[in-house]
This record gives structure tokens, C-alpha cells and sequence, in this order.
């Protein structure tokens, strides 16, 4: 441990050595000890650290910070003093104040490797998976003497990926129960997607060590990104009985309760949250996720006014503001965005959520060739961290169009599980779904969800890839499936997805809208699932969702030529399940709904075998939670002002028409 100047000497030396060994064995006689030295010599630097620490230790959080504070301000350049202030302030729930604290800790003394750790504690706890990773790197680097954890981190520190498995993979054959090395392959599982992998190294680790709370930290999140939510909260649980004041898991546990349709538990693992720690910017936005999904708007527009007033470079904070859509900036704040932007010292996802943001207040304010600039910059910037590949989704969609014929079907007949209970409304984003599922579970006889991730999951498994380099089984593989396998595929979605089904009614909406990709494998495990197209003009459709920014996925949506490649691919996919099931598929245009809502609406009920109930024509007084970027516009009553918005961006739209071809005059074919 680095000492805060001077050194003592003398008798004064040897009271503070034994002060120094008794903090860990007996901080009560650590705290007394300290004391006693300041009483005989007031404000002696190394007495003051070691109470701060006992104090710590003895649970009084409160008062380690208020002792370490001055102590840090008179020995800034004293590594150990930051490094306890930092403890002392994430024992609080001060994330913000523990992260700074820490970073100066590793930055007076990088080799600091238990800095480094307590630091990607902090990280994790504000979701920042790529700082926690670095410093968890840079931790295990530090921490071990074996050259090939020490290459591999350096490789995790590097973001060389490839190279760090291709050092953990063989050290693993030779020492399958390494815990480091488990941990740092999890690591590299993670952020490459496979969170899978990343479960079952972590699962391995944590049987080998129980204790071990980071990796059960990371096995939450995992299981979190996977959308296993009760294992998550379960984990959750299990950190917090070791450490009930620690405001990361209560977090984990309020986004994961949002994820299975818990909000009002989700409102309250934040509530508790920010009654502890109120100086959280993240917290405060999650917050207001929250808040929005079961429609308390004024809420949450507070909830994310507070974070950006806390963090005006939050990125995330202000796009979280714009894209509750019906928000409109005030001169300030398009001056406290456009100031955040010219900073320099801001990392590249707070830039790219401020373009967004920055481009729907211009927008707002009819400066459209600004707005566009700023919407252009944000998607620019994303694209360059989204792995999408357009000849990849072309692809799947050629071999989709050779394989689902109308012999294939017949030759199935009678085959999956028979339940009718999934009403699955797909199609693009941005194209009207969530009024579909607004106005479908407004019936007595349906429940809106979310977009569920089941179909998809079912679909990545039968792929058999373990990474995007390997050639996909899918969807040539579902040939080889039996009657009995396609059932139980069938069986195992209904099962999945029970635990979003709160209401008890008959029939329930998935409105996952990229699941028009599997449209076949939807038929061949639920026969008798209803299957609705959301579909809106081209430049409509694809502009919207060139301006939104989706919190994961759509990888497509941030280029105008991917765009538009892949709604012509939608389109033709659509058609051809059109010709090899036909009448299987409903359709809907968006604009016909917004014309003739009545007629629609009897349509799309009729379709779906559900008696006319006048309630479906007043959808916007359901008060429904709703999770998706239209949440607010679908509480509102239909009207044509968003029909013809992306008129005004027309000038700037070539690209996007050029990719989208003959398809922007047929796309209602």
C-alpha cells in the first residue's frame, strides 16, 4: 500500500505498523488505535487513512468518506488514500464518485491491480461491460505471474480477441479448472455475442468457486443478455445477500424484472437504487425506462432531465428524452447537446446517442438539412461497431425462398404443436407494429407482451454456429426434423415465453419484428399461430428507423444502402410465403390503417378469429405497459402528421432509393 506523505519515524512508525495489522484482524482496535495517534499528533496523514479504512470496515461507510475527502484533497498524489475513498464511496452506492476515486488510484499507480478490480466492479455496476472488461484485464494482468494469463490479458487490454482465446483455449485443455482463465475466456465469449459459451464457463467457475463475486457479477449480466431473467434475479439475489447495500445488483435486478414485464418491480428495485445513491446518472435513466414503459411520462421525463443535470455528456440520457417522441427541446438543450458533442473527451456511444438526439431537435425544429447531418454522423459512427453483413441477410433469404416450397409445407402437414395461443406480428421496425399489438391487446381475448427473443434463439441453436465466421445449418437444417422434434420445438417456445403471460387470456402477441425471417420455422412448430405483416412505405419505414437508434440489434438500420437491401429482402421473402402458404399471412399497410382504421382494425380481428369489441377502435385509452420507441405515440389517438415526415429528408434519400429498387413503387404486392 502507498502511504500518504511524510513517513513517520521513530515511536510513531511503531504505532502505526501495529495500527496497520490490526485493521484486518480487529478494526475496532484498529479505529482506537488511529485515534489515539491523532490525539498525540493531529492530522498525521497515514493515522487518518488507517481510521478511514477501520471505519469502512466497522460498516460506517458515511463517515470513512468523510475522513478519506479532505485526506485525498491534501494527498492527491497518495494512490492508496483514492483507492480506500473509492471503497468508501461504492460501500455509499456513489458509483460516479467510486469510479473517479479509482480511476485516480490507477492512474498515480497503474501496477495497482486491486484498484483494477474494485474499479470493474464499479463499471459493471453503471453496465459499462467494455471499461469493467479493461480493468478486469488489466487486474488479472497485474495479479498473476503466468505468462500466458498475462498475454491473454494483454490481448483483452488490446480488444485482440482472437488472440486471447487462441492463449486461453489450450491452457484450459491442460488446466481445465484455471478459475482466471475461465473467467478471461468468459470474458471473450461475452463480448463477442456468445453469451452461451460465456454461461457455461462461468457456471464451470463459480462451481470451482463460489465466492468468487465478480464472476457471479458477470453470470447475472450473461444470463441478463440472454434474457434468462429469474436465473438472473436469482443470481442477483445471491450477490446481495453478501453485499445488501450494493446498488449494482439491486440494478440488475430492476432490469431484469423489466424484462419479463415486472415494472412496478423494477420501479421499486430503482426507487430503492436512488434513495440510497440520488447522484446516479444511470441509474436515473434506467429509471426512467421504467417510468415510460407503464406510461408514467411526466415521470420520466424527470427521471431523465435529472440524469443529464448529473451528466450532461450522457448520451444515452438525452436520446432517452428524444425518443420518447412527444418531448420537444428547448433552445437550452439543443445547446447542451450540441456543447457535449464538441468535447473531446467523450467516448464514441455518448457521441452518437447525442447526434441522434441533436438530429429529432432539429428535426423539431425544421432545420431539416441539419437534422439530417447530425442523424448521418450518429449513424456513421454506430455502423462502425455493428457487425451486420447485407450479403449475409440476402443470402438467408435466397436459401429461405429455395427451401420453403409448397411441396415442403405439404409433405409437414399436421406437424409442430397445435396450440393456437402466439399472435406473431413481424415485419420491419418503425412500421407500425406496436399499434398492431396496442389495438390486439386492447381485446379481452389477447395480452400484448414485447418482442420476444424466442423465435430467434431457436433459430441461432438450429444454425448450429458457435461464430458468425462459421457457415450456418439454417434453415436447410429444419429438413431433417420429424414430426415429434418439430412439436416439441413448438412446445418449447409456449414454455419460454410463458413467464411474459400475466392476464390469463386465451391468446398473446409477439411483436419481435425481425421474426418475418423465420416465418417458416413459425409455421412448421405453431400451425395454427396467426401471422401478421407490419408494413408501411419504403422510405417511410426505412427513414424512421435510420433516425432511431435501437439499444441492440437491427444492425441493418444505420447505413441507407443496408436499409434499403434490407427491406427489399423482406419484401421478397414475404412474397414468396405468399405463394407457398397462401392466406397464411395477414397483412397490413400502414397507411390503409391510418385512412380506414375501422375497416382495418375488422379486418385484422376477423383474421385472427376474435369478435369485433369496440374498445379496439379506442386502443390509445389502454394504458398497457409498452416498451418500444412508439410507447407514447400508441396513447395517443391515430393521426397522419408522421405518415409523410421523411418527405422533408427526401433530398438527402438517394441511397436508400437506388438500394431499395423496384420495390419502393410494389412494396404493397
Amino acid at each position: 500500500m502507498s502511504s500518504p506523505s511524510p513517513e513517520p519515524t521513530g515511536t510513531l512508525a511503531q504505532a502505526l505498523s501495529q495500527c496497520a495489522r490490526l485493521i484486518a484482524a480487529d478494526p475496532a482496535k484498529a479505529e482506537a488505535q488511529a485515534r489515539a495517534i491523532l490525539e498525540a499528533v493531529p492530522g498525521q496523514p497515514q493515522a487518518r487513512l488507517y481510521l478511514g479504512i477501520a471505519r469502512r470496515r466497522l460498516g460506517d461507510a458515511a463517515d470513512a468518506r468523510a475522513v478519506l475527502e479532505p485526506l485525498a484533497a491534501e494527498q492527491p498524489k497518495a494512490p492508496a488514500v483514492w483507492f480506500e475513498l473509492g471503497l468508501a464511496c461504492a460501500a455509499l452506492s456513489d458509483t460516479t464518485a467510486a469510479i473517479a476515486a479509482l480511476k485516480t488510484a490507477t492512474r498515480l499507480r497503474p501496477e495497482f491491480a486491486d484498484a483494477w478490480a474494485a474499479l470493474a466492479e464499479q463499471y459493471l455496476a453503471v453496465d459499462d461491460e467494455e471499461a469493467a472488461g479493461h480493468a478486469t484485464a488489466q487486474q488479472i494482468r497485474l495479479a498473476t505471474k503466468d505468462p500466458r494469463l498475462v498475454e491473454a490479458a494483454q490481448a483483452l487490454l488490446d480488444n485482440k480477441l482472437a488472440v486471447a482465446e487462441h492463449t486461453l483455449r489450450p491452457l484450459l485443455k491442460a488446466e481445465p479448472n484455471n478459475i482466471a482463465a475461465l473467467r478471461m475466456l468468459a470474458e471473450v465469449g461475452a463480448r463477442l455475442g456468445r453469451y452461451g459459451d460465456s454461461e457455461a464457463l462461468l457456471e464451470h467457475c463459480l462451481a470451482l468457486a463460489p465466492s468468487f463475486t465478480t464472476a457471479r457479477h458477470n453470470y447475472a449480466i450473461v444470463l441478463h443478455r440472454q434474457n434468462k431473467s429469474q436465473a438472473a434475479i436469482a443470481q442477483a439475489e445471491l450477490l446481495q445477500q453478501a453485499d445488501p447495500k450494493n446498488a449494482a445488483y439491486r440494478a440488475l435486478k430492476g432490469a431484469a424484472y423489466g424484462q419479463i414485464g415486472e415494472y412496478e418491480k423494477a420501479i421499486d428495485e430503482y426507487d430503492a437504487v436512488l434513495k440510497a445513491s440520488p447522484k446516479q446518472p444511470r441509474s436515473w435513466m434506467s429509471y426512467g425506462h421504467a417510468l415510460k414503459a407503464v406510461g408514467r411520462q411526466a415521470e420520466s421525463v424527470a427521471a431523465y432531465r435529472k440524469a443529464v443535470t448529473l451528466a450532461p455528456t450522457l448520451g444515452e440520457a438525452w436520446w432517452s428524452l428524444a425518443n420518447l417522441k412527444t418531448v420537444r427541446f428547448t433552445p437550452e438543450d439543443r445547446a447542451a447537446i450540441q456543447s457535449a458533442l464538441g468535447r473531446s473527451d467523450i467516448a464514441d456511444e455518448d457521441r452518437y446517442h447525442l447526434d441522434f438526439a441533436l438530429g429529432k431537435a432539429l428535426e423539431d425544429a425544421q432545420d431539416y438539412e441539419a437534422s439530417f447531418a447530425h442523424y448521418a454522423a450518429g449513424n456513421a459512427l454506430r455502423r462502425k461497431s455493428v457487425g451486420y453483413e447485407a450479403d449475409e441477410t440476402s443470402d438467408h433469404m435466397r436459401r429461405s425462398i429455395a427451401l420453403f416450397t409448397p411441396e415442403f409445407f405439404a409433405a409437414r402437414t399436421g406437424f409442430g404443436d397445435p396450440a393456437p395461443d402466439p399472435i406473431f406480428i413481424l415485419g420491419l421496425p418503425r412500421a407500425g407494429s406496436t399499434l398492431l399489438e396496442q389495438i390486439l391487446a386492447t381485446h379481452s381475448q389477447v395480452e400484448g407482451t414485447m418482442e420476444l427473443p424466442d423465435i430467434i434463439a431457436i433459430a441461432r441453436r438450429l444454425s448450429g454456429r458457435a461464430s458468425r465466421k462459421e457457415e450456418s445449418l439454417y434453415p436447410e437444417a429444419l429438413t431433417g426434423l420429424s414430426a415429434a422434434d418439430l412439436k416439441a420445438l413448438g412446445a418449447e417456445y409456449l414454455e419460454r415465453t410463458r413467464i411474459q403471460r400475466k392476464l390469463g387470456r386465451p391468446f398473446f402477441i409477439d411483436k419481435m419484428p425481425n421474426n418475418f425471417a423465420h416465418v417458416g420455422l413459425i409455421h412448421l412448430i405453431l400451425p395454427n399461430a396467426k401471422i401478421i405483416d407490419a408494413r408501411r412505405h419504403p422510405l417511410g419505414c426505412c427513414f424512421s428507423a435510420y433516425k432511431q437508434h435501437f439499444a441492440r440489434g437491427q444492425g441493418f438500420s444505420y447505413d441507407l444502402d443496408d436499409l434499403g437491401r434490407y427491406y427489399a429482402d423482406y419484401v421478397a421473402l414475404m412474397r414468396h410465403m405468399d405463394k407457398a402458404l397462401p392466406g397464411r399471412v395477414h397483412r397490413v399497410i400502414y397507411e390503409k390503417m391510418i385512412d380506414d382504421p375501422e375497416g382495418e382494425i375488422r379486418r385484422l380481428l376477423a383474421y385472427c378469429g376474435l369478435p369485433f369489441e369496440p374498445a379496439c377502435l379506442q386502443f390509445h385509452e389502454n394504458a398497457r405497459p409498452v416498451r418500444t420507441a412508439s410507447s407514447e405515440q400508441v396513447r395517443q389517438p391515430l393521426f397522419r402528421d408522421g405518415v409523410d415526415q421523411w418527405r422533408h429528408f427526401e433530398p438527402w434519400l438517394d441511397p436508400l432509393k437506388a438500394a431499395l429498387g423496384p420495390v419502393l413503387q410494389e412494396y404493397t404486392d
